[in-house]
């Protein structure tokens, strides 16, 4: 049986050891080369319709190695299982992006306003304008879209908080969509009101930014394909072979169809819609009828709930209330629909992933799950946790309940000093319990990492190298957040590759380099357990593979032979 390719380098870091799920299926011995075990030299990598058949140095392949094998030479460079990203929103994010106006880099009020008039220039007088990544702590702890009528009379604008989870809009904004600060919603969504009953602009959750959104300018579905396949590309490029999309919104299906239809994702994508907060049992029905709907490289698996919301907006669940008497309740009003929704799932075999940044919302969450068992291929997940106290640690190893963090929300927005806005609110002994990666490793969790992708950069070095930092790994004079939270090279890079598949119930083939799985892989110029993590976020990436073909990157020296 010849190899369809082989791809050399001069080290392959399997993690074979590092998955939550050390058995592998079928026959194959998950240590087996072309010729016995393999050696602590292997550097080769021999695949076969999509899936690795062996490992071993370049000599010991050679049984394999037929007249049509194609060889990927990578001189120097070392190869890893593909990297994949376990919580992102690439349709959503993308679309954001492409259309809207980035204010990640405006720190104050005036800069805000300098990114919006640039955006100005060429569009028409009453044109919408929509922007992305705004700092609330531009406003001092009081977001308010009136501040825009001054600089831009007449105009409207709407401004996605770096959260994702308010938006900032102008007086005309409000004027044309109508809103009146009296709306009511089935989740704890509002559109907040100023001391004279009238909307100050600040429209806080999904079901009130939805009002918002269906204002916006219509994007056609090739023009947003071709936005998501422009940061789809971008992300391989940076060594992602995988994304989780915990969502699956239109146009999500339209626009991966349509990339099918026209080439070919660069990676793969698995999409767990959103279960609406209170909803009802037939749009659960309606979620669970998507189940296995899927494309070539995507696939829906999964439903997300979002049990609170988030603590820069006052809207995370926590045991005792912030410094503003918010960041209280649950989004879900009706915690005994989330229940019954949680049961619903688990027991059509429906993995879950469950929103929690609160110390009460991830117990809750915890306490659920508990009730409803596992949902047999796939374990069940708990998303952000920004903030768990000590008893809650060991809950996560014992329920089998996948710890999914983006430790990058705490290096990106939040300070060593505590005067950012989500410090400020929760106060310091829950700032304390910031982000915890060190001690649910240490407590037996799984933990798998994301970026939440547009809201933490999508670059997995960056966010990697954060991770064992506790800081933005291109600020070496800035303190570090939390930093007995640190992990090692090894445990982050696991994070996104054995615990990223556990997370998926796909443990059985991917996440690791062994004889059977899927041959995702990321080729670097330098092995990153090696590296500094200030060196990683510049180690290049010369090549990916999802399922065995293999995508050449910009930095390659790679000869095909």
């Amino acid at each position: 049986m010849y190899a369809d390719v082989i791809v050399t380098a001069d080290h392959v870091e399997t993690l074979a050891e590092e998955s939550p799920d050390p058995q592998t299926d079928g026959a194959l011995d998950p240590q087996a080369t072309a010729n016995g075990p393999v050696p602590a030299t292997a550097n080769a990598i021999a695949i076969r319709d999509g899936r690795i058949l062996a490992i071993g140095t370049a000599p010991d392949l050679e049984p394999v190695r037929g007249p049509g094998t194609v060889v990927h030479a990578f001189p120097g460079a070392t190869i890893l299982p593909g990297l994949t990203d376990v919580h992102a929103h690439p349709v959503w994010g993308s679309i954001e992006i492409g259309s809207g106006v980035d204010l990640s880099g405006a720190s104050t009020l005036d800069q805000v306003f300098s990114c919006l008039a640039d955006a100005a220039q060429g569009r028409p007088a009453g044109g919408w304008i929509t922007g992305f990544d705004l700092d609330v702590n531009v406003f001092d702890g009081d977001p308010t879209g009136t501040v825009l009528a001054g600089p831009f009379p007449g105009r409207p604008i709407s401004l996605m908080t770096r959260d994702a989870h308010a938006l900032v809009v102008s007086p005309r904004a409000v004027e044309l969509i109508g809103l009146t600060g009296r709306e009511t919603f089935t989740d704890a969504s509002s559109v907040e009101v100023g001391p004279d009953g009238r909307p100050t602009g600040y429209v806080v959750e999904l079901q009130a930014m939805d009002l918002v959104f269906a204002h916006y300018p219509e994007v056609p579905v090739d023009t947003a394909a071709g936005y998501v396949r422009h940061q789809l590309d971008t992300l391989a490029r940076s060594g992602l072979t995988g994304l989780h999309a915990l969502d699956f919104t239109d146009p999500s299906e339209s626009v991966y169809r349509h990339i099918e239809e026209h080439g070919e994702l660069p990676l793969r994508i698995r999409c767990s819609p959103l279960v609406p907060a209170d909803s009802a049992p037939e749009v659960w029905q309606d979620i669970a009828d998507q189940q296995g709907r899927r494309g070539r490289r995507w696939h829906v698996e999964g439903a997300k709930f979002m049990l609170d919301g988030t603590a820069d907006n006052g809207t995370a669940w926590f045991d005792r209330p912030d410094i503003h008497g918010e960041n209280r309740e649950p989004l879900w009003r009706d915690l005994d629909a989330y229940r019954a929704a949680m049961r619903f799932f688990t027991e059509r075999g429906i993995p879950t992933a469950t929103h929690a940044i609160g110390d009460q919302a991830v117990r809750y969450a915890l306490d659920v799950i508990e009730e409803a068992g596992p949902a047999g291929r796939a374990p069940h997940r708990i998303e952000h946790i920004e903030s768990v106290p000590d008893d809650l640690l060991g809950r996560f190893a014992e329920l089998d309940v996948v710890a999914s963090l983006q430790p990058v929300h705490g290096t990106r927005h939040t300070r060593a000093d505590a005067t950012d806005n989500w410090s400020r609110r929760i106060g310091p002994d829950r700032v304390a319990h910031g982000w915890r990666t060190r001690d649910l490793l240490d407590h037996g969790a799984v933990v798998a990492l994301g970026s939440d992708w547009p809201i933490g950069p999508g670059d997995p070095r960056i966010g990697l190298a954060d991770c064992q930092l506790r800081r933005p790994v291109e600020e070496p004079d800035t303190a570090p957040v939390q930093p007995g939270q640190a992990i090692t090279a090894r445990e982050a890079y696991t994070g996104m590759t054995a615990a990223a598949a556990h997370a998926a119930g796909a443990s059985h083939e991917l996440g690791r380099i062994v004889p059977g799985h899927l041959a995702d892989l990321t080729v670097f110029a330098a092995n990153p357990l090696d590296l500094t993590p200030d060196a990683q976020p510049g180690n290049p990436v010369l090549a990916t593979v999802v399922g065995g073909a293999v995508q050449l990157h910009l930095n390659s020296t790679e000869g095909n032979r």
